[in-house]
């Protein structure tokens, strides 16, 4: 039964209300960051979470728009919505490519393939002329938006990249809630009955894998403009692993799990550095502890206890229903009157 438009558009205004509060109590940039790579995350949560294919090479396009998006700002001088545009193209025509080539395997084969592929733009970015090689592109200069917003101001530049968040997630939030997220969760579940029903399953793949790398694009462009600089880092397969430990904290295949899981890692990163040597372990201890106690992940969990809770609620309403709230309340198989 497709949901009511209030109910299916109300995280995007629950996430509006919070952003115009946080900045007044966190740090912009954070916040910036942690909006760069819950794009990031999304559009990774997009695949794996919702068509059940792990990519472990999605920083490739991550990386690749940084790089288009940095070089186009400092060394042409195009306009930012020009540059953006251009990285979110680059990395949605790297995406077909490498979609085409992936989805032919599934399960393990098309991880592999996905970093083998990560691999290889890697090196083409620490060869190649435009890239700075090691260094990077360093001190890219921030523009002025539309004319109007001067994103040298902090200010001004959160107000750019929350718009932009925005927009990425209402794409995002729109597709798994369209009848081709509908498509893409009956692949996951059960390809064979979606390939008997009559679906074209690998052309359902590779425009989730082309839509997921262009939000990818999107998110590398913004970071440009926050951090100002693209570098190998951007690129290195490290970056996937890293978002898609994001989408498993959060959880896979919900709407807010990306967000959640983004939030979780950068603040980790963040608070825990003045430890030192001992960041790692601490952050090692608090992921394994969330993944083990957390098996759907922190939203995924979440949502669980909600849907068992209001099952009780509404059990206590109508006692002649209780049993059966009972039996969905508790673990299969066990006695609830135990």
């Amino acid at each position: 039964m497709r949901q009511d438009a209030s109910l299916t558009f109300r995280p995007i205004v629950y996430l509006l209300a919070a952003a115009v509060i946080a900045p007044a109590l966190i740090y912009p940039i954070f916040l910036m960051k942690v909006m760069c790579f819950a794009i990031f995350a999304c559009a990774v949560n997009l695949l794996v979470g919702y068509v059940g294919l792990l990519s472990l090479g999605h920083s490739m396009f991550f990386g690749m728009s940084a790089y288009v998006t940095a070089y186009t700002l400092k060394e042409w001088g195009w306009p930012f919505e020009v540059a953006l545009l251009c990285a979110v193209l680059a990395s949605t025509v790297l995406g077909f490519i490498a979609g085409a080539i992936a989805i032919r395997r599934q399960g393990i084969y098309f991880a592999m393939i996905t970093l083998a592929l990560a691999q290889m733009v890697y090196f083409f970015c620490l060869q190649a002329p435009f890239t700075g090689g090691e260094d990077g592109l360093q001190k890219v200069p921030r523009p002025v938006v539309l004319g109007l917003l001067d994103t040298a101001n902090d200010n001004v530049l959160y107000v750019v990249v929350l718009a932009m968040f925005l927009a990425a997630f209402a794409i995002y939030h729109r597709t798994i809630h369209s009848p081709f997220g509908q498509v893409l969760e009956a692949i996951r579940d059960n390809e064979p009955r979606a390939v008997s029903l009559g679906y074209k399953v690998n052309r359902y793949k590779l425009l989730a894998f082309v839509l997921s790398a262009a939000l990818t694009g999107l998110a590398g462009g913004t970071k440009v403009l926050v951090f100002q600089l693209a570098s190998l880092t951007d690129v290195n397969w490290h970056m996937a692993t890293e978002v898609v430990l994001m989408v498993l904290v959060g959880g896979m295949g919900t709407v807010l799990g990306p967000l959640v899981g983004a939030v979780c890692i950068l603040a980790m990163q963040e608070y825990l550095a003045p430890l030192g040597e001992w960041v790692m372990v601490i952050q090692g201890v608090i992921l394994v502890t969330v993944v083990m106690v957390f098996r759907r992940g922190l939203v995924g969990e979440f949502e669980v206890w909600r849907t068992r809770k209001s099952s009780l609620t509404e059990a206590a309403k109508h006692p002649g229903h209780q049993e059966r709230a009972v039996g969905l309340a508790t673990p299969e198989g066990a006695n609830p009157h135990r």
